[in-house]
């Protein structure tokens, strides 16, 4: 369960934007998006493959 304090005097759009920001670091929503369809396992290895490799060189550009 996501609980946000909110101090005396807080504006609510505020306290709506750190439950968004809570909610979404839980990951439900892309995990429900997930579920929706069934993806082979080849293609989720190739997906990892394509990410993996883009985070490298998103690393080798920094160096």
């Amino acid at each position: 369960m996501i609980v946000v304090s909110v101090k005396e005097g807080e504006n609510i759009e505020r306290a709506l934007k750190k439950f968004k920001r809570k909610f979404e670091k839980t990951g439900v929503v892309k995990e429900l998006r997930a579920r929706q369809q069934f993806d082979k396992p080849s293609v989720l290895k190739r997906l990892a493959m394509e990410r993996a490799v883009y985070v490298q060189k998103l690393h080798r550009s920094e160096d």
